[in-house]
């Protein structure tokens, strides 16, 4: 049975857990990090030297992070059907390149606006740096909406390991943005992916903290 260190709050182990989810994968999952702490201790930091979480630890004791790399090595592990990785090479790169986004712009854009209305008191929120970060992630958004008035998912016609990264942003981009402007193909995409049992599981059920 694989391992998957991490809390359940955490973004990134949430990729990994809806990864794990759509697979059907055995699984248990570790509260490690955040309130439960443990990431910095020798026994963690050997199976993870950043100290972070999401860590994939297999029976035979294969390990591997990084949120992104843990659900695209389940994909490529255990998924034979093509249900999680696109077998067209070219939505395969699709898939990777909407992955890599969410890494380089959604994320970096929405982390102060997550951090500054959920982990800090309000009288201690920076707001000018909140507007900033509502500002590049609704600009970031744009960018997704645009694509999916062109395919019904991320990487083209069907659901794929692209859609989950993208997706669990997206969960904290509609709670914490909600005077965003109209953008029709994202929230048709959004109530495709958030009605998913994998989502609703890991994801949906899980309140922003």
């Amino acid at each position: 049975m694989i391992k998957i260190w991490g809390r359940n709050t955490s973004s990134n182990v949430q990729k990994a857990m809806w990864a794990v989810g759509e697979l059907g994968l055995a699984h248990e999952r570790i509260d490690v990090g955040g309130a439960f702490g443990q990431t910095r201790e020798p026994k963690y930091l050997a199976m993870n030297p950043n100290g972070l979480v999401p860590t994939l630890e297999e029976e035979d004791g294969f390990l591997i992070w990084e949120s992104n790399s843990i659900v695209r090595y389940l994909a490529g592990k255990h998924d034979k059907s093509g249900a999680l990785e696109p077998k067209d090479v070219h939505a395969r790169g699709l898939a990777s390149q909407w992955m890599d986004w969410q890494l380089s712009v959604v994320g970096p854009a929405i982390t102060p606006v997550f951090w500054g209305l959920i982990r800090t008191p309000p009288e201690k929120r920076d707001m000018n740096a909140i507007k900033a970060g509502r500002d590049k992630t609704v600009d970031a958004m744009k960018i997704l909406d645009a694509q999916l008035g062109k395919t019904e998912y991320v990487a083209g016609p069907a659901f794929s390991y692209g859609d989950i990264p993208v997706g669990v942003m997206c969960y904290r981009f509609v709670q914490l943005v909600t005077d965003r402007p109209a953008m029709p193909n994202l929230d048709r995409w959004y109530a495709a992916v958030s009605s998913r049992k994998a989502f609703k599981d890991h994801v949906g059920s899980v309140p922003l903290s």
